[in-house]
């Protein structure tokens, strides 16, 4: 989690103006971060499948060296001006993406209901190593350089260093996770075998809610995260290297506090954590409209990681209760696919907004659909349960 999460600031970070430089089309800048967030969808839903059947460690090991691939391509096309090689890279790293928000399957896997989000604190906290890991790997390749494509050559080789370190942690992970889960069991309300088909997951109780707030909470945070890096530089003129601390203040926000956030969602349940993450990332976007200065801007983006640790914990914690081992990767992927096309949908839209009307567009916009889940949430969980029919 550490690593991915230092290769997530660098992609958050340049991958728009890595797809601007190479093709040099301007109006497109969201197009980059929408072929990442495509790709990262598209791999959910096989990658989580294939979980299921053959474990959570092989699929993990084989998302990082994609990972490791698709930063060398991104690399070379960086200094051959070539289109199809950077779609090709990005699709590649938003495959190894797609596969790594899943380690939060096996750390579902690995305890029980009352312990759950807690336990999958645990894990999601090797992420805070990478908040200090990027820009301590990332800034220095940045100083002093203009903003040029070949200047983003060594950052992405970098990162795919990175991939192949996390590569080679994943094999120490023994027994694999699904094992631990099949040894300690699931709840009684979810059958155990076979394998529940996908629509009748997502008609089980609490799971639509729970996938309504990660779907608003993951669009909105990955559209703003990938498109600050433009913000900060074409819209309020500061340098690229300046970037870092801002995603790095992101990174640290969605994963710092998690163990408090993690202990605390077990204590006052699902869908108040649900609502309290929706409402605190609604306020950093539209905090967006008079804010200008880096620092500002790092704790905006501190408070939308803050709050997406919030709805991301719960959401993954109430899917996880909802499922059995041979369930939890099906639909915690597809999940992750609703929640990487609308976030690629969103970042591309709100690239051209971004372009074409001001920052103004893009904070109101993520304000919107950030806080609108928030009141159906509370519908859905103070709805009356229906009347039995009469014996």
């Amino acid at each position: 989690m550490a690593v991915n999460s230092a290769v997530l600031q660098l992609t958050a970070a340049v991958s728009s103006l890595t797809f601007v430089l190479v093709t040099g089309v301007r109006g497109l800048l969201g197009l980059g971060p929408a072929i990442f967030l495509t790709s990262s969808g598209l791999t959910a839903v096989p990658a989580g499948r294939l979980m299921d059947r053959v474990g959570r460690t092989p699929v993990m090991t084989a998302g990082f060296a994609l990972g490791a691939g698709g930063c060398a391509l991104t690399a070379l096309a960086t200094r051959t001006g070539s289109t199809m090689t950077v779609i090709a890279g990005f699709a590649l790293v938003g495959a190894s993406s797609g596969i790594s928000l899943l380690i939060r399957t096996a750390a579902g896997d690995m305890y029980p209901p009352e312990r759950r989000a807690r336990g999958i604190s645990y894990v999601l906290f090797g992420s805070v190593f990478g908040a200090a890991l990027g820009p301590t790997v990332f800034g220095p390749l940045f100083a002093g350089k203009d903003v040029k494509a070949d200047a983003l050559t060594v950052p992405w080789l970098a990162a795919g260093g990175l991939a192949l370190v996390a590569l080679a942690l994943v094999q120490f992970v023994r027994p694999d996770p699904k094992r631990i889960a099949e040894l300690i069991g699931s709840r009684d309300d979810v059958p155990a075998e076979p394998a529940a088909p996908l629509g009748e997951l997502v008609r089980r109780p609490g799971v639509r809610s729970a996938m309504l707030a990660a779907l608003a909470s993951f669009g909105v945070m990955v559209s703003v995260m990938n498109l600050s890096g433009y913000v900060v530089v074409e819209h309020h003129h500061h340098s690229q290297g300046s970037v870092f601390p801002i995603i790095g203040a992101h990174v640290f926000g969605m994963y710092a506090l998690v163990l408090v956030i993690g202990a605390l969602i077990d204590r006052v349940g699902r869908a108040p954590a649900l609502q309290i993450g929706l409402v605190v990332m609604a306020i950093s976007t539209i905090g967006l409209l008079w804010v200008a200065s880096v620092w500002a801007t790092a704790v905006l983006l501190l408070g939308l990681g803050l709050g997406w640790n919030f709805s991301f914990v719960a959401a993954t914690a109430q899917l996880a209760d909802r499922t059995s081992p041979a369930e939890r990767g099906k639909l915690l992927g597809f999940n992750d696919l609703l929640g990487a096309l609308f976030g690629a949908g969103l970042a591309l839209l709100g690239g051209y907004a971004l372009d074409a009307i001001g920052v103004g567009a893009l904070a109101i916009g993520a304000t919107v659909i950030v806080a609108t889940p928030v009141l159906l949430i509370a519908r859905t969980t103070t709805a009356p349960p229906p009347a039995r029919e009469p014996a």
